[in-house]
């Protein structure tokens, strides 16, 4: 099992600057080396109660007891990451490709396709892959763009899902009507979908709940709310399993797609990869995780960006 760097620095980089909440705007990123855009929107500071109560029909023990956690403003992607976005990264002739070394700027190529016939151009969201490939995308973003990027930790996800929202779903407590919103085992056909058919939540966020799951910074811990600040929390990394994961996926129950649901990954998620040792970018049978990114309102020096980069990946 691979160890994980420690942490040297918190996410204080994300306190908020003299901006206010109220001018911030929606942003549109061009994707570097294409006309591709990703929208992302402004979510704005805030406290909210994470988890879910201990009434809440189908919680389990590790969505509590609920705590009020307050968060900085940022934007997040309206949409989860496509293969379109991803593949202008994974295609840079200038990035190099290996295994573990210092040198390695994007993943090793796919031994198989594994978007499994499902869908790749066109606007469906860019599947299994390692929640190091996923922060190498982010990294690639910073070094073409200089604006930091990264992935939500899992106290920004579900805030950011809940928008504003204290019920089981950020559109209400009828599973009955979650049809509107995700792709899930009830409508998916056994597939991810093209990102953005279905309604957004409040705050403009698409595929939230379902379609494929959605990798967040933290180490995955049963007893996160225990533990965890009361601002901005996040659990660094220790291990390389388990890491949290959220939003269910097209595979999932409406139980799963709560807004306080927990997910976390396992090796099990990569079983039948052929290589030793096994790919550290990509998993045969976790066709059903992708991401989407975030951008911090306060952005890091550049080299706390980098070291940030470096730790959080391994290198």
């Amino acid at each position: 099992m691979r160890r994980w760097l420690p942490i040297l620095f918190s996410l204080s980089l994300l306190e908020t600057t003299a901006q206010s909440d109220s001018s911030l705007a929606p942003v549109t990123l061009t994707i570097p080396g294409s006309t591709l855009e990703y929208k992302m929107v402004a979510i704005p500071r805030g406290a909210f109660a994470m988890g879910s109560p201990a009434t809440q029909k189908g919680r389990k023990a590790d969505e509590g007891p609920s705590k009020s956690i307050s968060i900085s403003p940022f934007w997040m992607g309206a949409y989860e990451v496509t293969h379109d976005q991803f593949g202008i990264f994974f295609k840079d002739d200038g990035l190099s490709q290996g295994s573990k070394t210092d040198a390695v700027t994007r993943p090793t190529p796919q031994y198989i396709d594994l978007s499994w016939n499902m869908g790749k151009e066109g606007g469906f969201p860019v599947n299994s892959m390692s929640i190091d490939a996923a922060l190498m995308f982010c990294r690639w973003l910073y070094n073409q763009t200089g604006v930091f990027y990264r992935l939500p930790t899992e106290a920004e996800w579900e805030y950011a899902c809940r928008a504003g929202s204290k019920s089981i779903y950020f559109f209400g407590d009828d599973p009955a009507k979650l049809g509107e919103y995700a792709w899930f085992k009830t409508n998916a056909n056994n597939k991810y979908q093209m990102v953005g058919q279905k309604k957004p939540n409040a705050w403009g966020l698409y595929d939230m709940l379902g379609n494929v799951s959605e990798w967040v910074m933290d180490q995955y811990d049963e007893k996160y709310f225990n533990t965890v600040d009361v601002k901005d929390p996040l659990v660094p990394p220790s291990s390389r399993y388990p890491r949290s994961v959220r939003g269910g996926s097209y595979l999932g129950s409406a139980t799963e797609l709560r807004s306080a649901a927990r997910a976390h990954s396992e090796p099990e998620w990569n079983r039948r990869d052929p290589q030793i040792p096994k790919s550290r970018w990509w998993l045969t049978d976790g066709m059903f995780v992708g991401f989407r990114i975030v951008r911090p309102v306060e952005q890091p020096t550049k080299e706390a960006a980098e070291k940030f980069y470096a730790q959080y990946l391994g290198n």
